[in-house]
C-alpha cells in the first residue's frame, strides 16, 4: 500500500520547485559533464566521466522519489487545521514549565520539518507528545536529558 504524505502548501511548493530544478537545471549541468567527460577520450579510467555517470544516478533517483512523493501528497487545507486541538498545520505556543520559556511551533510533516525555521514534525518528540491535545494541557516530552514538561497556550491556523 502507498503511504499518502501530507504537505502544507509550503511544503508543497518546496517539493515541486526541487523537482523543477532538479529536470530543468541540474539534468542539463549533468548531461553537460558527462558530454566534457566523453570528449576527453577513453572512458575506462576517465574519473570525471564516472562521477558524472554517479551524479546523473543520483539525480534521477531523486526525480523518481520526488515524483512518487508528489503523487502521494495530500495538501492540509487551512480548514482541516484544527484550533481546538493540536493537529499537523497547527501553529502552536507552549510553555516549558521548568525554564519559563514561551515556544512557538508549526506541527509538520517530517518532510517539511526545519527546527530552524521553529517548523517541527509531529512525528518529533514534543511533536508526538502535542498531537492531539488542547490548550491548557501539560504535556511530558521523554528527551535525552530526561523529562521536559510544556503547557499549551495556544492553537492557531
Amino acid at each position: 500500500m502507498i503511504e499518502e504524505l501530507i504537505l502544507t502548501a509550503q511544503g508543497l511548493k518546496k517539493l515541486e520547485d526541487e523537482l523543477d530544478y532538479l529536470k530543468s537545471v541540474k539534468r542539463r549541468e549533468v548531461a553537460g559533464r558527462i558530454k566534457q567527460a566523453l570528449d576527453f577520450g577513453d572512458i575506462s579510467e576517465n574519473s570525471e566521466y564516472e562521477d558524472a555517470k554517479n551524479e546523473q544516478a543520483f539525480l534521477e533517483g531523486r526525480v523518481i522519489t520526488l515524483e512518487k512523493k508528489l503523487r502521494n501528497a495530500r495538501v492540509i487545507d487551512d480548514k482541516d487545521v484544527l484550533t481546538n486541538q493540536v493537529s499537523l498545520g497547527s501553529k502552536v505556543k507552549i510553555k516549558d514549565l521548568e525554564t519559563g520559556e514561551d515556544l512557538k511551533y508549526s506541527i509538520v510533516s517530517s518532510l517539511e520539518a526545519d527546527p530552524s525555521e521553529d517548523r517541527i514534525s509531529n512525528e518529533s518528540p514534543v511533536g508526538k507528545a502535542i498531537l492531539g491535545k488542547t490548550v491548557g494541557a501539560v504535556v511530558d516530552v521523554d528527551v535525552p536529558a530526561g523529562i521536559i514538561q510544556y503547557k499549551i497556550l495556544e492553537i492557531n491556523k
